[in-house]
């Protein structure tokens, strides 16, 4: 399953599909009835089965659906020898002994998304419109409608973990929207439809069946649950509405498995008991809170069932468990294979990851494991996961000693400009890497700029920033918020608080760019 990949294509144009004429008019807005009522879908579609047609079924839902267009500003190095023992000859050359400007360039990417309240809200993937280039700043989303009208949006919420994100059309108007299904209730063979936008292909309509409910893509995450289906679905088919015959949106497209490139008729749908919480969260303006572990888990397959001596895929074997982490705390060990998460059976479709994800932080849970062939259960009160960007942190082998040049727009593109460094969150990976206890509180560099202040104070990778203007800066944004105050307050400098392996604590004052 290497070859599951995110649905997001990059185009120049838009392609609007031929007009499709709303049946919502310009009435008040507590009068606004979904494209997919049921009093209007028991006139446009048989209780059971497939139409003979997928016409009305089409002309009834395709107004709620709509094109993403979104253009980004992307920054580039203007130096050719970047990277390379030329690099600094080149910034003395092209700037006067400073260092050379990075340019922008501007991208451009397109999705599909779909309309769930008059009032404009829009439902689509997150990664439309947070391309996995982290050099790119968002400038501006276009939501085109079935009938060509163009409006700008704006993001309401956004959710890397489970790939959601929600927008708000700029317009004081009502808007023809749909609603969210039971996606419990698909059954395997169940006809589907997929509204899009394809390749910039406005308006594209393909049905097919549902091919497996709840598959897991190998992927892993908190969120590799999702319907298969048959329906053709392409790039720019992301973040684009799945219906059922009953015009309900079962799935939000989202994947596809793909030795080319394009649709081999394996696509894959966020289920909607999933999205659909997650979406009103985000659309209220909560923050999105699931469990935690801190463990790296393995799937049991056949070869490692053989060898245990217990059933294949069931359970899942820990490979690590983290020091401090609500397992660790708990008693879990390495070797542990986990059975049962608060009385659910671990299974391929049902993983640890899913069933923790999907609980409270601070709840507390049996978790039942198995250890040297007998069964106990420990109870472990969950903690809250960290952010998908510190996950990633965590699962990276942190070689302190690695030369490691700056790569702009890999991480915090404010501290990377004012302070000269990239910066990643403490895990406790990293700490063991380091050498300092698990329980550090700080951040750590991760790239010095060789041309910046930082560099001439001595800072190098594997320092860990532990305040700033007497501030604790445990994390990022904690760091990311000392550096904007120190902005607003006009200071020329920033004080940090630097821990180093071999030296105690010491003060740094760094001065901050002020180059725009």
């Amino acid at each position: 399953m290497n070859n599951v990949r995110y649905v997001y294509g990059l185009s120049s144009a838009l392609l609007v599909g031929g007009a499709a004429i709303s049946l919502i008019t310009g009435s008040p807005l507590g009068a606004q009835v979904a494209q997919n009522d049921d009093a209007v879908m028991n006139r446009v579609v048989p209780v059971a089965g497939a139409p003979a047609s997928f016409a009305d079924l089409t002309a009834q839902l395709q107004p709620a659906v709509v094109n993403i267009a979104t253009r980004q500003r992307v920054e580039v190095q203007n130096n050719p020898f970047a990277g390379t023992p030329f690099a600094e000859l080149f910034n003395r050359r092209g700037g006067g002994g400073g260092q050379a400007q990075p340019q922008t360039q501007e991208a451009q990417s397109l999705g599909s998304g779909f309309i769930i309240s008059a009032d404009g809200i829009v439902v689509t993937n997150n990664h439309v419109i947070s391309p996995p280039d982290t050099r790119a700043k968002l400038e501006s989303i276009t939501i085109t409608l079935a009938d060509g009208t163009e409006y700008e949006a704006d993001v309401i919420g956004a959710d890397a973990a489970s790939d959601l994100a929600v927008l708000k059309i700029r317009a004081n108007k009502t808007f023809p929207f749909v609603k969210f299904g039971d996606s419990a209730a698909t059954r395997v063979g169940d006809w589907v439809v997929a509204i899009g936008n394809p390749f910039g292909l406005g308006g594209t309509v393909t049905a097919g069946i549902i091919s497996a409910v709840y598959r897991n893509t190998g992927q892993g995450g908190a969120y590799d649950r999702y319907l298969q289906t048959d329906a053709s679905i392409n790039r720019g088919n992301s973040g684009g509405p799945l219906f059922d015959m009953r015009g309900n949106v079962i799935g939000i497209n989202n994947a596809i498995f793909s030795p080319s490139g394009g649709s081999v008729g394996i696509g894959f749908a966020i289920p909607a008991e999933i999205a659909a919480p997650i979406v009103e969260k985000l659309r209220s303006g909560q923050e999105i809170q699931r469990g935690y572990l801190g463990v790296r888990l393995q799937p049991v397959d056949e070869d490692l069932a053989a060898s245990l001596g217990v059933p294949k895929r069931r359970g899942e074997l820990v490979q690590m468990v983290e020091d401090t982490s609500p397992a660790g705390k708990a008693g879990l060990k390495s070797g542990d294979i986990v059975t049962k998460v608060n009385g659910k059976d671990v299974t391929a479709e049902q993983t640890v990851s899913f069933l923790v994800a999907n609980l409270q932080p601070g709840a507390t849970i049996p978790v039942e494991i198995l250890r040297d062939g007998k069964r106990s259960t420990v109870n472990v009160t969950l903690g809250k996961r960290p952010s998908e960007q510190e996950l990633a942190a965590q699962a990276q082998n942190f070689d302190p000693d690695a030369e490691e040049p700056m790569a702009p727009g890999t991480s915090d593109q404010t501290i990377e400009q004012k302070l000269g460094m990239q910066v990643m969150p403490m895990s406790a990976a990293v700490a063991r890497s380091l050498g300092v206890p698990a329980d550090t509180q700080g951040v750590v560099i991760a790239a010095v700029d060789p041309n910046g202040d930082a560099a001439r104070k001595g800072l190098r990778r594997g320092d860990i920033i532990l305040s700033a203007n007497y501030q604790p800066t445990a994390t990022v944004d904690a760091l990311l918020a000392q550096v904007n105050a120190a902005i607003a307050e006009k200071r020329e400098a920033i004080l940090l608080r630097i821990q180093r392996r071999t030296t105690p604590p010491a003060f740094v004052a760094i001065r901050l760019n002020t180059a725009k």
